[in-house]
């Protein structure tokens, strides 16, 4: 059984990880979303929160779960049994990071590969930061998120 760790903050999960998750399951038998704690960045909602968001929408798709994790990818690659990380690539301006962020992977963790998915071209500009911004200004979000996060998003923001 093939299984693939697609890792992010996820924060929020957008329309545009959610169909990379679907592209990727069509590769894999098995992909895991893992969610970053993220000390770096400062998350509107609380790990438990985001790994609830992607756990409802996927409910019922056996194929796919969400766990959270802190610390290295490549260890948690390794705890999880599987040497395959599935990455988004919105435009050409995410491949450098990208490229690096492979390759110091791949540095630490030889066997580990990077799979590189694009969305689809309505969704190759969408980016949680963008999504967390609109929604602080009361702007429409369904075009963006799916309607579990759209309805936790008006709640955060109480509008």
């Amino acid at each position: 059984m093939s299984k693939a760790l697609y890792p992010g903050t996820f924060d929020p999960v957008t329309l545009g990880h959610i169909d990379i998750v679907e592209r990727a399951l069509h590769l894999f038998d098995e992909v895991t979303i893992a969610i970053a704690t993220s000390e770096v960045k400062t998350p509107i909602f609380t790990l438990e929160e985001r790994i609830q968001h992607i756990q409802e929408i996927f409910k019922g798709n056996k194929r796919v779960r969400a766990i959270g994790f802190t610390g290295l990818v490549v260890d948690l690659a390794k705890e999880e049994g599987t040497n395959i990380l599935i990455r988004g690539l919105r435009a050409v301006s995410d491949f450098e990071y990208e490229f690096q962020l492979a390759n110091m992977n791949r540095a630490m963790s030889p066997d580990l590969e990077s799979v590189f998915l694009t969305p689809k071209a309505k969704f190759s500009f969408l980016s949680s930061t963008l999504v967390r911004e609109i929604a602080s200004m009361g702007g429409e979000l369904s075009s963006f998120v799916d309607p579990i996060v759209e309805k936790a998003l008006k709640e955060r923001f109480k509008l």
